[in-house]
């Protein structure tokens, strides 16, 4: 049977699940410090990347190489995103809470959501792949999601999709745990070497 041969799709979902759990438990384990979120995720794309173009070696040493460098530009480009991501949390909260609910609260939130998500969306793939700098990486991230746009709405739509489903239940949600910032890596990935190929072609 086609489905059970050591070549068939059964036995390759099956390795594609167990590198994910790999590199899913690794990019927890290497961000425990929550300062160091920036360097694991930037190591969990460059092993990510590699698994898009099937060309991924073993996930642990190729995931421990990748953070060991890339610490300089992850550690602040971490820092940043969670500086962002905390300033539109913040800002829905002020909308939520404060009387009269201002709508600049909630305005400016949205504008900070917009920009980080321009800025963010190929900032770690890019940062895996390449070494510009972290000012030129996040230009460059916002300049092919301008380029892309379409590409990189369908992108977000997917992402949002996996999110979703992961919270529907307590099972999902599980499963999210075990896998879902990996599957996100992924499919950002995906998204991202395709685009990096084109651009290299030009």
């Amino acid at each position: 049977m086609k489905l059970l041969n050591i070549d068939g799709k059964f036995y390759e979902f099956l390795d594609t699940f167990w590198s994910l759990l790999k590199l899913n438990f690794m990019w927890l384990l290497f961000s425990l410090p929550v300062v160091t979120i920036g360097c694991s995720t930037v190591a969990a794309y460059d092993v990510a990347l590699r698994m898009a173009e099937q060309r991924a070696g073993s996930v642990i040493p190729q995931f421990i190489k990748a953070f060991k460098y890339n610490w300089k530009q992850g550690l602040p480009m971490g820092l940043i995103t969670l500086f962002i991501t905390y300033s539109v949390y913040l800002n829905l909260e002020l909308f939520d809470k404060v009387e009269n609910n201002p709508i600049i609260f909630l305005l400016f939130a949205i504008m900070l959501g917009v920009v980080g998500l321009t800025h963010f969306t190929y900032a770690f793939p890019l940062c895996a792949r390449y070494h510009n700098g972290i000012y030129k990486t996040f230009r460059n991230s916002a300049a092919i999601t301008v380029k892309y746009f379409l590409r990189t709405l369908f992108l977000w739509f997917i992402v949002s999709a996996l999110i979703f489903i992961f919270l529907l239940n307590t099972t999902l949600l599980f499963i999210g745990i075990l896998i879902g910032p990996a599957s996100i890596f992924l499919t950002v990935s995906s998204f991202a070497t395709k685009t990096f190929s084109e651009i290299g072609k030009e």
